[in-house]
């Protein structure tokens, strides 16, 4: 038993076609099995005491996570992927050997690849005392800055059966002929808010300093050009074509020399911060050495 009170970001329908198509085959079924005789969940005038209005707030809530008290638990239905931060993954005493590994990357953090430490199935309760409903959800651990500990996407609110409305700032659930619900926490979702427009104003300055002292010229590191130059000057982007599949070559050897020069070279641009190793990567292709007229090689 703990409570965690704040931090101090893969699909969830497969790695592969064939996971998402039996997915998909499986969210057929239910539809046909749907229960009929559930109670009806509908919002009133009673659900808005204590509410000021108007608001825009999002809909933070409490919810325990394998037997902790998690606060800071978004309810976001536009999510596709479950996720906990690393740092209350740590703080849950949960170890990286319980983790699987995840192929599929994960967009939407910061406009970028972000790249998962794993996933983990752990237990959701919502509500209290005889209105409690649980269910055990795959959740991604990634390693990233957030204002939220927990984000609960689409399909684990579908298993609950939960209807939620931002505007309320509640969520209601059918238990049988009774309707379970969680209150959101509008104080934690306006400290979250806050907190994420201080921290893009902080990125947005630091941002801004680092590229006025780039200006003056471009930054060379150990021969690597552009070593340091902030995206606001330049950026570079690798346009695939929608609906392309990843693609993995076999590695090539290209002999004891040309492989010596690869060594090199890689271990230049990690020096300079232009690449970055990761374990589960979805598109791979092999180098390739071109001669340079001083009898070098240019990877």
């Amino acid at each position: 038993m703990g409570l965690i009170k704040m931090i101090s970001g893969g699909s969830t329908d497969g790695d592969s076609n064939r996971a998402r198509k039996s997915r998909s085959r499986k969210d057929c079924m239910e539809v046909e099995g749907a229960r009929r005789n559930e109670v009806v969940i509908s919002f009133g005038s009673e659900d808005l005491k204590g509410i000021n209005l108007p608001h825009n707030d999002a809909l933070i809530i409490q919810a325990r996570i394998s037997n902790y008290d998690i606060l800071r638990v978004f309810i976001d239905s536009g999510s596709s992927v479950n996720v906990i931060f690393k740092d209350v993954f740590v703080k849950m005493d949960l170890q990286s050997y319980q983790l699987e590994a995840v192929e599929t990357a994960l967009f939407g953090f910061t406009g970028h690849v972000v790249y998962l430490e794993g996933e983990i199935v752990l237990s959701l309760t919502l509500g209290s005392q005889d209105l409690k409903k649980t269910v055990m959800i795959s959740v991604i651990v990634v390693d990233s800055p957030s204002s939220y500990n927990i984000i609960i996407e689409r399909s684990a609110m579908n298993e609950l059966r939960v209807v939620a409305s931002t505007y309320h700032q509640k969520i209601k659930f059918p238990m049988g002929a009774r309707v379970g619900e969680v209150r959101g926490d509008r104080p934690s979702s306006r400290k979250c808010y806050v907190e994420a427009v201080r921290a893009d104003q902080s990125k947005t300055r630091k941002e801004g300093k680092k590229a006025k002292n780039d200006e003056g010229g471009r930054v060379v590191e150990k021969g690597e050009e552009l070593a340091g130059i902030s995206p606001l000057i330049s950026e570079h982007h690798l346009n695939i074509l929608p609906g392309s599949h990843p693609v993995k070559p076999k590695k090539r050897h290209f002999g004891p020399e040309k492989d010596k020069v690869i060594d090199e070279q890689v271990r230049d641009l990690l020096k300079a911060g232009h690449i970055r190793e990761i374990q589960f990567h979805t598109w791979l292709s092999n180098v390739v050495l071109v001669p340079k007229f001083i009898e070098k090689w240019r990877m």
